[in-house]
């Protein structure tokens, strides 16, 4: 890198989202470096409209399910997150319940009680939560997944496992599990996970909620921040903050 600011790691799909992220690094006078590690495939597949509940957890979803012109008619829509019940908006849907708690978890704990006996949809990526099907099944729904797309490592990406790796990235960003998995993938691929597992950890890293900052340890990179909201300024902000006050 050429200049004097903190380098911080964004991983973003390079769908407009990551150059958003990365403009908001760089707002925030630290030198952004914009890394996808997550690309959308869609599999042109739509959520059932018979469904007493549907539940809906990305603006990518949102968008999905716009573009295939689905009809939820009298169904209950739910959105994990107020980013998700926007795009919705956005589009056209109504939106009917978003958990106080934007997570699996919340969501499992604000339907309890209501979804006994009713057919509830999930329509999401192929790397959704277990935590989502199980909780609903253990409260008696009956559940259909739709798998709206898919969520690939993009060739091209890992630009940052080779900074982090010769200790040169000051923070890093993970906005999802998938994108620490991706980016050990990356590691691995360049014979660096070591030594990037090692300096990421003298460096602050940043992960979105509690199931991101458990995937991290769980491969020896410990969170420094998790932030009270769980959106990608909430994030960065937090992450920022911490690097000044070192």
């Amino acid at each position: 890198m050429n200049d004097d600011r903190p380098n911080v790691a964004v991983f973003r799909p390079d769908d407009g989202r990551l150059g958003a992220a990365v403009d908001l690094l760089e707002s925030m006078g630290v030198a952004a470096v914009g890394d996808p590690m997550l690309e959308v495939e869609p599999t042109g597949e739509a959520p059932r409209e018979d469904a007493d509940y549907a539940i809906l957890t990305s603006p990518t979803a949102a968008d999905l399910v716009a573009d295939a012109d689905w009809n939820p008619g009298d169904t209950t829509v739910c959105a994990i997150g107020e980013s998700t019940a926007d795009a919705l908006r956005e589009v056209g849907y109504a939106v009917d319940l978003v958990p106080e708690e934007y997570s699996s978890s919340g969501l499992v704990a604000t339907l309890d009680g209501d979804v006994d006996g009713a057919r509830v949809e999930v329509a999401r990526s192929d790397h959704g939560s277990a935590v989502l099907l199980d909780g609903l099944e253990d409260a008696g729904a009956y559940l259909h997944e739709t798998v709206l797309y898919r969520l690939v490592r993009p060739p091209g990406s890992g630009q940052s496992v080779e900074l982090a790796a010769q200790g040169d990235l000051d923070g890093a960003l993970f906005t999802s599990s998938l994108t620490v998995e991706h980016f050990l993938d990356a590691a691995d691929q360049r014979g660096v996970r070591d030594a990037a597992v090692a300096e990421l950890n003298d460096a602050v890293v940043g992960a979105i909620g509690t199931p991101t900052a458990e995937t991290a340890a769980e491969h020896g990179i410990e969170a420094d921040v998790i932030p009270e909201t769980a959106d990608v300024e909430a994030l960065a902000r937090a992450v920022v903050e911490r690097i000044e006050s070192r």
